[in-house]
């Protein structure tokens, strides 16, 4: 039991150190050349160039985007101004463009019948209907129908008469000359960089008479509203009539280590609602206002608009980047470390896989112990140890094990 514990002991208190061994095959000097090649090819393609990692990068953009809509229509014979169809007014980075109108006007608070979905002969037809969310008003539970008919309407406590939006009506189909003003100015704040969307040489007349190109002017704040609709893959009457979500995404990449004029904006332009676009329900956008009036005996009426719309929401993403030494020694003592991932591939080969496997374990694996040493240098004072005359392989299948008996004293 004692020699078993102090054998333990012993084995623990060990050191290991690095023993190279020049193995001349063509075969594994080729696999090794060509995994240190892709490690460098990779570390130096991808790693500093593409990815730029010896920069220190920042990603919280800091960005305000004001919009602009201009533009004149026709809808239902009347001229339209960007006060009647742009919603809400103030210009923000998401808003809407209306394509179509359906309005109920002169409406009253009272009493009155639904205008679908809510048919009835008894009131007991209307009563299964309380607490309905899909009606106009609250159901009072009478069944409002004509003499002449057996079936009638059930009656609702709201605005009346009630909206019907089932009426067919064109769209404005001018939208797709309308154009949008972007101003949006950045600042990416560990570097302390502001920049906005148009070069600062552009002047006034410029920037009213420029479209905006991907690539032939790439830099102008005016967006013609077909021109990104057809960036989408979209066609202006598919969202005229039902409306639709367009994102306009900002992106800055700036490289900081080059001059700062080539820190600029790309833009790219995608329909967010497209999962919903081909669904039975819920197709399109559209919402509900109303413009409140009042009578000279200080009754409230109102007009209920249901607006169909082209709701753009304008997105800022970006990072910015600039050289800093301490990721750039981190990449590089990671290059220099995976480098040595083609020796490891290497031994497993040599070791495993080729002829003469146990020859190269040999050479590879050697035990040296203290008794060992001492007995080398009381043979030969001041000289460098040399182990050969009592190399033996070891039981570790390979391993070299010099004893101290094997050694002459």
């Amino acid at each position: 039991m004692g020699n078993l514990v102090w054998g333990a002991v012993n084995n623990f208190f060990t050191y290991e150190t690095t023993k190279s061994v020049v193995v001349k095959s063509w075969s594994v000097g080729i696999i090794s050349r060509s995994v240190q090649l892709l490690i460098i090819t990779y570390f130096v393609g991808w790693v500093f160039i593409h990815e730029k990692a010896y920069q220190t990068i920042d990603t919280g953009i800091e960005s305000s985007v004001m919009t602009k809509v201009k533009g004149f229509g026709y809808h239902q014979d009347r001229m339209m101004d960007v006060a009647d169809y742009v919603y809400p007014p103030q210009g923000a980075g998401v808003f809407c463009i209306m394509t179509k109108l359906i309005m109920t006007e002169n409406q009253y608070q009272g009493r009155c019948a639904e205008t679908d979905n809510f048919s009835c002969k008894t009131d007991e037809d209307c009563h299964k209907h309380y607490g309905s969310i899909l009606s106009n008003g609250v159901i009072t539970g009478v069944c409002l129908k004509s003499e002449a008919n057996n079936t009638g309407q059930c009656q609702i406590e709201a605005w009346c008469p009630a909206e019907n939006d089932r009426v067919s009506i064109d769209p404005i189909l001018d939208v797709r000359n309308f154009t949008i003003f972007i101003k949006n100015s950045i600042r990416f704040p560990l570097f302390n960089v502001t920049r906005g969307n148009f070069p600062t040489t552009m002047n006034a007349s410029e920037i009213r008479s420029c479209k905006y190109h991907p690539e032939t002017n790439p830099f102008c704040p005016i967006f013609r509203v077909g021109d990104v609709l057809s960036y989408t893959g979209q066609s202006p009457e598919n969202l005229t009539k039902n409306g639709g979500e367009i994102g306009i995404n900002i992106h800055w990449k700036c490289n900081l280590d080059l001059n700062i004029d080539n820190c600029v904006p790309k833009y790219t332009f995608t329909r967010l609602d497209a999962p919903f676009a081909r669904n039975a329900i819920s197709k399109g956008y559209n919402f509900r206002f109303a413009k409140y009036f009042k009578t000279e005996n200080g009754t409230e009426f109102r007009t209920l608009h249901k607006a169909y719309a082209i709701r753009f929401d304008v997105m800022v993403t970006g990072k910015a980047g600039k050289f800093d030494t301490i990721p750039t020694l981190i990449q590089l003592v990671a290059a220099f470390t995976s480098i040595g991932l083609g020796t490891v591939l290497c031994d497993i080969i040599l070791l495993n896989c080729l002829k003469g496997a146990d020859q190269y374990k040999a050479k590879k694996f050697e035990e040296v112990s203290e008794a060992q040493i001492e007995a080398s240098l009381a043979q030969s004072p001041g000289s460098q140890l040399s182990l050969k005359p009592g190399i033996k392989s070891s039981y570790d299948s390979g391993a070299v094990s010099l004893a101290a008996s094997d050694t002459p004293m």
